[in-house]
């Protein structure tokens, strides 16, 4: 997977240490019922399409470029359906990370899925009916975006 430039240069100041990011994860829904998944180069599992903001950039608009730059397909962000601080987190090399992440619903305008980049090793679509192993907050994120409330309830202290 790729790290961002800015990233690197943050990595270079601050070593390993803690560091928050804004994430981004998108459940893309066709008009068939079927969810937009990739596979993980970096795990091998399958997954709603992620990526992290660059800075400056506008959320939605970073979830359509993530999107396009994963599986090919150009989407449209219907709207928001989760903010969630996610569990500090380890990469392999010690690099600590915690994600703000802001889950959006959206719709493909056009493109055929294919893996269109190194994060990935495949890109399907899977019925809603027939998912993969997923992990539970992505399942929980096509929930709430299935959901016809525009926000979903959060969760208090």
């Amino acid at each position: 997977m790729a790290t961002p430039k800015f990233i690197i240069d943050l990595r270079a100041k601050i070593g390993h240490d803690l560091l928050w990011l804004t994430g981004i994860t998108g459940v893309v829904l066709d008009d068939a019922g079927q969810v937009l998944l990739v596979r993980r180069a970096d795990t091998g599992h399958w997954s709603l399409v992620a990526g992290i903001l660059e800075p400056g950039e506008q959320p939605a608009v970073g979830l359509a470029r993530e999107v396009q730059e994963e599986t090919a397909v150009t989407v449209e962000v219907e709207r928001l359906v989760s903010t969630e601080a996610l569990p500090p987190s380890s990469y392999p090399n010690g690099d600590q990370v915690q994600f703000l992440d802001l889950c959006f619903r959206c719709r493909p305008l056009h493109g055929e899925p294919r893996v269109n980049d190194d994060e990935s090793l495949e890109v399907a679509w899977f019925p809603l009916s027939d998912l993969p192993d997923l992990p539970a907050r992505d399942r929980e994120c096509i929930a709430r975006a299935l959901s016809p409330d525009p926000l979903p309830v959060f969760e208090r202290p």
